[in-house]
């Protein structure tokens, strides 16, 4: 699908719609069928124009909007990194710390160690 493509603005709307809900619902449960719902599409439907809107998969945008969301408590100084990775959807610290490095690049106490300026950044690219 591409910008050219017919009923692409109304696919981009609905996805819109999707990315203002998960925002929105951040400390839910967000399962595909819900999402789909909420776009109006079928779950396999839905899955293709989320990608080919956002150019990443759904279940990839809640991680990583989580993943900011943990990000900034621990920029401002969360001090239990357990609590932080439960409140982003992760069963255990260690689970929590593997995704956190895969998507920054570095732990999450190394990263509460940054000064404010260089996390934020390290959070905008991300």
């Amino acid at each position: 699908m591409t910008i050219d493509s017919p009923g692409f603005q109304e696919h981009a709307e609905r996805i819109a719609g999707v990315q203002r809900y998960i925002r929105g619902h951040m400390d839910e449960p967000l399962q595909r069928g819900v999402l789909a719902a909420v776009a109006g599409l079928s779950v396999p439907h839905f899955h293709r124009v989320f990608t080919a809107c956002t150019g990443e998969s759904a279940a990839s945008y809640v991680r990583r909007l989580r993943l900011q969301r943990a990000g900034r408590k621990l920029r401002m100084g969360a001090v239990n990194i357990t609590a932080v990775a439960l409140a982003a959807g992760y069963d255990s610290h260690a689970a929590f710390g593997k995704a956190f490095k895969q998507q920054y690049g570095l732990s999450p106490s190394a990263f509460r160690q940054l000064d404010c300026r260089t996390a934020t950044q390290i959070l905008n690219r991300g």
